[in-house]
Parts: structure tokens; C-alpha cells; sequence
């Protein structure tokens, strides 16, 4: 690629870049640039929403420079107050531990291993003494951190903000001097941390680097970003079927957002043609929302369990092939069975009995295709078949006795 293809590439979805003329300086230097993001294993699992950042990873791994996926299982044990309103509980040696192990299985499933560096930022604070601390600390001020918006938040509202607190954003911008960043990603949330780490690169006597930030991905309703306690979020680790599923349930709006974000083989070009194409009635949005859940679906399994989740997609959604596509699931039933309202909510398709009797009277629940008109019917222990509540929420169940 051309500097400037490259530029427009790395630009893709980005929220910022800074500064952009460095950017532009430094790949014309024609060396592999150190890109740099730190994450810190907090939880076991990641969603589709982590992955905006690896994505952009693997751009620039495409383009050939070295990525260095940080795993800070040092700031892990301070915890990052970003976006917090009370002081977070650090976590455990063992939990960092067990979370980076995890996160490290996870993250080749969208970066080329060959091609990553992984490190851990415990290789060298954890070598650190009390005084080399300090003099990290006496590299910024009281006043500086209270910029901050969210210490700024706390501060007001006579919300307590522990010492170590601020310790976060002068350990994660130390990350950079001791990686010899070029360039760091981050959300949009992490932007005050990411220039305190062009700040500290200047004070030890390297360029500074790149700061990108990448937009929080807003989850399945459209409105939040995602997370896994608002419930609106894509595990990667979720089977095939329920990411396919739960891509097609997002609205036409967010889908251009998560193809940005989220997509490879759709290409800025291509989306330019997607988008005019949709507009003049040549394309159904359906149709292009299923190609991203496809692909969304290979990237986190492989293309043949992908593939088995859209034919079964088409089969309880148009009516289109064998369901047998679709994976089978046990639901334990009591020995004289469920009626239809309990099997729904035991299924997971329904948060309630109450939401499942609603559903029952509006025609939305069908049972292999027909629709359900019997709420007294009894399901015991040997059925097998497809449940599905509405046009978009399905499952293929056999249940057995409890």
C-alpha cells in the first residue's frame, strides 16, 4: 500500500488520531512501527466489543509492523479507575494470573500469533523499587490527574479517590518508555492515559508516540456500549448459531457501524457501493447483515461451523433447509413435563413465564414452524424440536428428565 492508502486504512473507524502528521512521518521512515495496547485481564472472557481494538491490531500487523499485545497483569492488581465512581477492587495474583492465560487463547483467534509479541508489564515494575516508584509518581502532579474527567467527577462529589488510583495512568504510560512504543491504541476512554505516555516517552528522551483511539462498540441495542452486565453484548466464545443469531437481531443503522468496526472482507470501498446499492432497492440490509454475521462467526470458530450456523439461521428464519443445522440442546424437564410458558423461560427464550404467556397471545411462539395455540400442552422429557419466540429468537431443544 501507498502512505496514503496505508493512512486511510488505519483511519478506518478511528475516533482520533494523534498527532497525524507523525503518524504519516514515521511510516515513511519504512520500518516495521512498535504498536502498542495494553489490556488488563479483569475477567475471563472477551466479547466482540474488545476485538474493535485487535482489529485494528491485525491492520496494522497486515501492513506489516510488529504488534505488542500487553497483558497488564501489574495495573490488573491496581485496577483502572477509568469511568469509575468508586474505588475498584484490585484483583488477585492467582486472578490476573488465570485472566491472562484466557485472554492470551483468546486474542490469535483475530491476531496472527507469528507475527505478535506478548508481554507482561510485571516484567518490569515488578522489578521496580519503592524509590524508582516515587520517581515515576513525582513525574506529574496532583492538579494534572484532577483533569481527569472521572477523578474530576469524584473529587467534586466528595467521592473518595485512593492514592494508588493515580498511580494507574503513570503505570500504564510508563508501558510505552519501557516498550519504545511508536504507537498505542485505545478507547476513547483511555485517551487521558495514552498522553500520559507520549508525556513520559519526552521526559526519558524518545519520540513520543501515536495516540489512536478507537470508539466504544455500541452493544445489540444500539444505544449502550457493550458489556456483559447490560446483557446486550456478542461473546467470542459464544457457539457459532449465537453469534450469527444475535447479529441479526441489530437494527440497520448499527450494522454500518459494526461493519466498520468489526468486518475485514467488507472494505471502505465496498461499503461505499453496499450503502448506495441498499438505497436503491438492489440489496436487502438482510442479506448484508448475514454476510457480517458469517464472517464474524468463521473468525472466532472456523468457515464450516459458520456456515452450519447460517443454514440454520435460514432454516428457522425463512423456512429455508433442514433445522437439523441447528445445535441440539438438552433442557432438564421434570418427569410430568412443562407447559408451554415454563419450557420457554427454561429454554432461554423468555426472561419470564409472564413474558412467555404474553408472547403465547399474540401468535409469536411456533413449535416446528406452526404456531402455538395450546398454552396447556405438556412437553415431557424425550420431545425434540425448534422453539422459536418471534422471527429472530429460536432454539432447538430435546429435553430430558431432570
Amino acid at each position: 500500500m501507498s502512505i496514503a492508502e496505508s493512512i486511510e486504512l488505519i483511519g478506518r473507524g478511528a475516533d482520533e488520531i494523534l498527532k497525524h502528521d507523525e503518524l504519516a512521518t514515521r511510516l515513511k521512515e519504512g520500518r516495521p512501527l512498535r504498536i502498542k495496547a495494553g489490556f488488563d485481564p479483569t475477567a475471563p472472557d472477551l466479547h466482540i466489543g474488545h476485538t474493535v481494538l485487535l482489529n485494528k491490531m491485525r491492520q496494522f500487523q497486515d501492513l506489516g509492523h510488529q504488534v505488542v499485545f500487553l497483558i497488564g497483569d501489574f495495573t490488573g492488581m491496581i485496577g483502572d479507575p477509568t469511568g469509575k465512581n468508586a474505588t475498584r477492587k484490585p484483583l488477585t495474583r492467582e486472578d490476573v494470573l488465570a485472566n491472562a492465560q484466557t485472554y492470551a487463547d483468546q486474542v490469535f483467534k483475530v491476531l496472527d500469533r507469528d507475527r505478535t509479541e506478548v508481554r507482561f508489564n510485571s516484567e518490569w515494575f515488578g522489578k521496580m523499587t519503592a524509590a524508582d516508584m516515587i520517581r515515576l509518581a513525582a513525574q506529574h502532579t496532583v492538579a494534572r490527574m484532577l483533569e481527569r474527567d472521572d477523578f474530576a467527577k469524584r473529587y467534586a462529589a466528595q467521592q473518595s479517590i485512593a492514592i494508588h488510583e493515580f498511580l494507574y495512568p503513570l503505570v500504564q504510560g510508563y508501558d510505552s518508555v519501557a516498550l519504545q512504543a511508536d504507537v498505542e491504541l485505545g478507547g476513547t476512554d483511555q485517551k487521558f492515559n495514552l498522553l500520559m505516555g507520549r508525556g513520559l516517552q519526552e521526559a526519558h528522551g524518545q519520540k513520543p508516540q501515536i495516540v489512536l483511539t478507537m470508539p466504544l462498540l455500541e452493544g445489540l441495542d444500539g444505544v449502550q456500549k457493550m458489556s456483559k452486565s447490560l446483557g446486550n453484548y456478542i461473546g467470542i466464545n459464544e457457539p457459532a448459531i449465537d453469534i450469527v443469531t444475535k447479529t441479526m437481531k441489530i437494527d440497520d443503522a448499527l450494522m454500518w457501524r459494526w461493519i466498520e468496526l468489526l468486518s475485514f472482507e467488507i472494505g471502505i470501498a465496498e461499503t461505499v457501493r453496499l450503502k448506495a446499492d441498499i438505497e436503491a432497492g438492489q440489496l436487502n440490509p438482510r442479506d448484508l447483515k448475514l454476510r457480517l454475521a458469517r464472517e464474524l462467526a468463521a473468525r472466532f470458530h472456523d468457515a464450516a461451523a459458520a456456515e452450519q450456523a447460517v443454514a440454520g439461521w435460514n432454516a428457522a428464519v425463512r423456512g429455508q433447509g433442514d433445522t437439523a443445522q441447528l445445535p441440539l440442546n438438552d433442557v432438564s424437564v421434570p418427569a410430568d413435563g412443562l407447559r408451554i410458558a415454563a419450557l420457554l423461560t427454561a429454554a432461554g427464550l423468555t426472561p419470564s413465564n409472564s413474558e412467555a404467556n404474553r408472547k403465547l397471545k399474540e401468535g409469536a411462539v411456533r413449535i416446528d414452524g406452526e404456531v402455538m395455540e395450546d398454552p396447556q400442552r405438556l412437553f415431557q422429557p424425550g420431545f425434540e424440536g425448534v422453539l422459536a419466540v418471534g422471527k429472530r429468537t429460536f432454539a432447538r431443544v430435546r429435553l430430558v428428565h431432570a
